[in-house]
């Protein structure tokens, strides 16, 4: 059974929270959980939000559909973030001119699957 969690508009930059979801890919629920609490990243928080919330959406899959989900067993299947929108500021420079400054957003995504027996 699969359950899936979804963040949309993080403020971190793709790129830096790409760094953690390759930490976490392949791993049981409970160890992505326990690696995420340790790590000193921004996005480590983020994703540990997400893992906790596919968990407890796995949890209220099987007690709907009445089915048994043991949930030592739930492996972070798939991981993967998309680039949100950009969010564009000014800075100003001498002269009269400005910088642009891109604050980027994200958009995380996590699925978690059991493993078949």
């Amino acid at each position: 059974m699969q359950s899936k969690a979804v963040l949309r508009m993080a403020r971190i930059s793709p790129q830096k929270a790409r760094l953690v979801a390759d930490m976490i890919r392949g791993k049981y629920a409970s160890e992505a959980e326990e690696m995420l609490r340790f790590t000193q990243k921004k996005a480590a928080k983020l994703f540990l939000g997400l893992v906790e919330s596919a968990v407890a959406n796995a949890e209220y899959k099987s007690s709907k559909e009445d089915e048994y989900v043991n949930i030592d067993e739930l492996v972070v299947k798939r991981v993967f973030v998309d680039q949100g929108p950009t969010l564009r500021r000014f800075r100003p420079r001498a002269r009269g001119s400005a910088n642009r400054i891109l604050k980027r957003t994200s958009h995380l995504t996590i699925i978690l699957e059991t493993l078949e027996q």
